[in-house]
């Protein structure tokens, strides 16, 4: 149904366009004019002309033809982004198909008068004006609301916008990307629409999100992408954790610990769920073994948690000198203290990632038995699998630890009763920012949302 409201649509635009090319030289030519226009036809004209314009204006505003609300307003709106720069494209073929024919096979009497040449200029500017209409309404539309895009295809889509050929190349993948985003995102809002009144996440105990090193949990960028809005719309409650972004194990240990008792302490809800991403999976283990949480935790998810550390960072640590060390902590301190750190400490963060000091720690603190303790990690497939820093790092972790997600290596993430490995058999595979949907990408065999629903679906049906 969807293709034929475009397909109706198109038909619609093009059947404008064609009487706008063909009658505008009628009314500019006096002899055609007056040999044409009959006054039941200039009646009928300009009848056709309002509806047409109002009809244009009309596709413009609803291009699938529908008043239909099956996904979030910036879904509607990215969906009817791209439908506008499908218009525009098949439009722009089919007149620049009927221009050349009409040119080449018709010769009306007019042809070769001033009368006619006029006409013939106003109906082009015309046709380049609604065109115009088509493309820019729908490439602000979809450049303002894809997620998709990125800043990859925006600067490609400018770039090559001012070269012939190449800038339809270039639409048609924009064209292709937003398409599919839109799609794969009504799907999601209209699944999760079914399942509403099942609360999937509605776990017994609230949900704890902590973040990893060098980040923070900002209120207008989340740590963790699209996952937590899928979560509380499948019934899920959520706090975060809060920590410093950079410092030692221990310090944000107990800022976890403390984090945790004032939640049970406000809300009453006597334990929470922790999913842990990178580093936060070893301040979570501390925060319950040493800090004296663990009452307060039923289970404890870690995602990408380098629990047996990271070989390479032992090595860069004993190859960079300390002077170096010294003056790029300085700097990363001087950052995180500006986005929120009270006290960041660069090189007791990297330091407590070591294999050495993770191997420390796995002796000093053990599993709390009543605790539940799950690990979740993944495998890029090859560098330019990551984004930036990521795809730098994974031959040099790959060297030292093995098969990774960019930073940390699949032997590493396991820990636990149970183990989950994220990857895909073709293409990137999955790196560290992915299974947190960091970069909040769609990417083909991996869905980060439904997994993470999926996870906390089954810590509710463990009784959690």
């Amino acid at each position: 149904m969807k293709h034929i409201r475009k397909i109706i649509s198109a038909l619609i635009l093009f059947t404008e366009m064609s009487a706008i090319y063909i009658l505008i030289p009628y009314i500019t030519d006096t002899d055609m004019r007056n040999a044409f226009f009959t006054p039941l036809r200039i009646v009928t004209v300009i009848c056709v002309g309002i509806i047409g314009f109002f009809l244009f204006l009309f596709i413009n505003i609803f291009p699938c033809l529908t008043f239909h609300k099956t996904s979030g307003r910036r879904n509607r709106i990215l969906e009817d982004g791209a439908a506008l720069l499908q218009l525009f494209l098949s439009t722009i073929i089919a007149e620049s198909l009927l221009i050349i024919l009409y040119s080449l096979f018709i010769r009306p009497d007019g042809y070769g008068r001033l009368g006619y040449g006029i006409g013939r200029l106003v109906s082009l500017l015309l046709l380049i004006l609604m065109e115009s209409v088509l493309f820019w309404n729908g490439i602000i539309r979809v450049y303002t609301t894809s997620v998709q895009l990125g800043v990859k295809w925006r600067v490609i889509g400018i770039v090559c916008g001012f070269i012939p050929l190449v800038h339809i190349w270039a639409l048609c993948r924009i064209i292709a990307i937003t398409s599919n985003e839109a799609a794969f995102e009504k799907e999601k809002y209209l699944l999760d629409q079914v399942r509403a009144e099942s609360r999937l996440c509605g776990t017994k105990y609230p949900l704890l999100l902590v973040h990893g090193v060098f980040f923070r949990d900002f209120r207008f960028f989340n740590y963790w992408g699209r996952i937590p809005f899928a979560l509380k719309r499948n019934g899920a409650t959520i706090y975060y954790g809060s920590q410093q972004s950079a410092a030692s194990v221990a310090d944000c240990g107990q800022e976890l610990a403390q984090r945790i008792r004032d939640i049970v302490q406000q809300t009453g809800c006597e334990k929470v769920n922790i999913i842990a991403h990178s580093k936060g999976g070893l301040d979570s283990r501390f925060a319950i073994t040493a800090c004296g949480a663990a009452p307060y935790v039923a289970s404890l998810t870690t995602v990408s948690t380098p629990h047996r550390g990271c070989i390479f960072a032992d090595y860069l640590l004993d190859k960079i000198p300390v002077k170096i060390q010294k003056s790029v902590a300085r700097k990363y301190n001087a950052t995180l203290k500006k986005c929120g750190d009270h006290n960041p400490d660069f090189l007791a963060a990297v330091q407590d990632l070591t294999a050495s000091a993770c191997e420390r720690r796995n002796r000093e603190l053990p599993n709390h038995p009543g605790v539940f303790y799950q690990s979740v990690g993944s495998r890029m497939n090859c560098a330019s699998s990551g984004r930036f820093p990521l795809n730098m790092a994974y031959p040099l972790v790959r060297h030292f630890d093995g098969a990774n997600d960019g930073l940390v290596s699949v032997e590493s993430a396991v820990f636990g009763e149970h183990f989950t490995l994220l990857t895909t058999q073709e293409g990137r595979g999955i790196s560290h920012g992915d299974t947190i949907d960091l970069n909040r990408e769609n990417i083909p065999g991996f869905d980060a949302r439904e997994f993470y629903v999926n996870l906390v679906r089954d810590l509710k049906e463990k009784g959690f």
